[in-house]
């Protein structure tokens, strides 16, 4: 089994889901968290710039639904026939949505961004929480 390491910001955000599935599939591995004063000297050693990332056997994987889809691949969770990884996948695609809807509520309440968390609370997060 390869040692894993997962890098990503000291939030649960987009790395969230591929530590669930370590735990689900009781698979250790490195959880890197940086805070975001020590991102920028890193950024240009990752692919695109960007986090998370997934490093093991000497690779970076990078993009937070390739890494899903991969740690699901690897641990077994990703269906076993076309029509069980399509619902996997549509089950994916629908947090991506939602997760989408809810970027500027969850980027204001880490700090990451200026504006009310409050009134997008009750405009973007309560709406979709409702559906």
């Amino acid at each position: 089994m390869p040692e894993y390491k997962l890098t990503y910001f000291n939030i649960r955000g987009l790395a969230e889901p591929a530590r669930l599935l370590f735990a689900l599939a009781g698979v250790d591995f490195e959880d890197n968290r940086i805070e975001h004063e020590n991102w920028p000297p890193l950024k240009a050693s990752t692919p695109f710039g960007q986090l998370p990332v997934l490093e093991f056997d000497g690779k970076k994987l990078a993009q937070s639904f390739a890494i899903y889809r991969y740690l699901a691949n690897e641990f077994g969770y990703a269906g076993k026939c076309s029509f069980e990884k399509a619902i996997v996948d549509m089950l994916a695609d629908s947090q991506k949505d939602v997760g989408q809807e809810l970027r500027e509520y969850f980027r204001v309440k880490a700090g990451m961004a200026e504006g009310d968390a409050d009134k997008l609370y009750e405009e973007k997060v309560k709406p979709v929480t409702s559906k």
